[in-house]
């Protein structure tokens, strides 16, 4: 091979591994315990500069082991900052390691192009190039080339519901890995083979082209199952919208109807009282009366629509021995479309009914619903007691106890979907055995 150059000092090569996994530490910075990012950050650093050191050590042939105790080394690293699944953890490693692999690549390029004087046939000393000013451009170099894959990243790996990967969707990010890593690193194991270079910056170029590709493919793969995963997301949303809304239709005509055979039972009855007024029938009549008025009985809070839910939701309370109370001032969703209304509260509703069915006193069965105002906003407050253990999914957030949970489990997500259609947020919070789920949306938005 001729103008062979030096291969990157195993330091360079551990200080890129840790930079990029402080990369996707960074990301989960807000969501874990200090003591779990530090410990990560300092002993991961100890952790890989080990590894590379030992790893140097070894002669040719342990080159593979050697490489795969780095990488298993990345994923120690990342588990313990995180804390995340096995398998997230495997998807932050593969991109951890492609990314370190193509910033250790295009630095020292860069780094040998600008302060190395090659000898023929001699890779000469590679620690002459760390001297302070090429080790400086080197780190400066994995500096700005993180600052710009961090931000990439934060969309895919921040947020309040983090995306989360499964294992199905580890395989094409798996096999990216593994032929990007080949194919980078093949001119250095042998040159006879139609895809290896022959040449010192021949090679170079390769390797971090290789490189980037790889980690272009990579992230171009999650973008696409993000979108992916979005999409079916938002499609079983809008059923629910959907299902809310014909919900409230049906109750609607329901409640008409009722109101309507309310209206003339109570006309009836009081024909046959002034016919027959004996002491025993009066009694009688007046207890069909009384449960003739909670037949009829509806709520008023200002909004016709909210009433109708209101009243279904209330009378599925009172079958399943639920105390319901509502103070709710409907005159503030004036700017609020029907199925919205029906989405929030129908929601909210469900959720609070189904997780009060699991209450086994009966006397701690209620759930109790505030609207008002709150300065310039506008406050929705379901509370509701429970029992039992609370089940989260990967991403943290609240699981659904149905058994179907792929088309369950979307009731919170369709909350906070409407809620941010008027600039709204929603928080959810545990106080002992009572869940809180809070909406708080703009005045402004909800004006007529």
């Amino acid at each position: 091979m001729v103008d062979v150059l030096p291969d990157i000092p195993r330091i360079l090569t551990a200080i890129a591994e840790w930079s990029a996994c402080v990369v996707y530490l960074s990301l989960y910075a807000r969501t874990v315990k200090l003591w779990r990012l530090l410990t990560s950050v300092f002993g991961g650093l100890a952790l890989l500069t080990a590894v590379q050191i030992i790893a140097g050590m070894l002669p040719v042939s342990l080159w593979i082991p050697g490489m795969i105790s780095a990488v298993a080394a990345i994923a120690l690293t990342l588990w313990v900052g995180t804390g995340c699944s096995p398998t997230q953890v495997a998807h932050l490693m593969l991109r951890a390691f492609i990314l370190a692999e193509f910033i250790a690549s295009l630095a020292w390029q860069l780094v040998v192009y600008f302060f190395y004087s090659p000898i023929p046939n001699d890779p000469g000393n590679p620690e002459s190039l760390l001297r302070p000013v090429p080790f400086t451009m080197q780190l400066v170099i994995y500096a700005i080339i993180l600052v710009i894959v961090r931000q990439l990243e934060t969309r895919n790996f921040s947020g309040d519901t983090p995306f989360v990967l499964e294992l199905r969707d580890l395989w094409t990010p798996f096999f990216i890995t593994i032929i990007t890593f080949t194919f980078s690193n093949l001119s250095f194991l042998t040159t006879a083979t139609p895809f290896s270079g022959r040449l010192g910056p021949e090679i170079f170029y390769i390797r971090t082209l290789v490189d980037l590709v790889g980690f272009a493919a990579l992230y171009a793969h999650h973008e696409r199952v993000s979108q992916i995963r979005t999409a079916l997301e938002l499609r079983s949303i809008q059923s629910s919208l959907n299902a809310q809304h014909s919900q409230y239709l049906q109750s609607k005509a329901d409640i008409e109807e009722i109101s309507r055979a309310h209206h003339d039972l109570k006309h009836q009855i009081a024909v046959i009282r002034a016919e027959l007024d004996p002491d025993s029938l009066a009694s009688h009549f007046e207890q069909l009366e009384a449960s003739i008025n909670d037949i009829g009985q509806h709520y008023h809070s200002g909004n016709a629509v909210l009433d109708v839910i209101l009243t279904a939701k209330g009378r599925t309370c009172t079958a399943r021995g639920i105390n319901f109370t509502v103070v709710a001032d409907g005159a503030l969703l004036t700017g609020m479309s029907s199925m919205d209304i029906a989405t929030l509260f129908g929601n909210a509703l469900d959720n609070a009914i189904e997780a009060s069915a699991f209450v086994t006193d009966p006397a701690q069965r209620m759930i109790q619903v505030l609207l008002r105002r709150q300065g310039e906003m506008v406050l929705i407050r379901v509370a509701n007691n429970f029992s039992g253990e609370i089940s989260r999914n990967e991403d943290g957030s609240l699981a659904t106890r149905k058994a179907d949970r792929v088309h369950h489990g979307f009731g919170v997500k369709s909350i906070r979907y409407t809620a941010r259609k008027y600039d709204g947020e929603v928080t959810t919070r545990f106080d002992g055995n009572r869940f809180i789920l809070t909406v708080l949306l703009p005045g402004t938005q909800l004006s007529a």
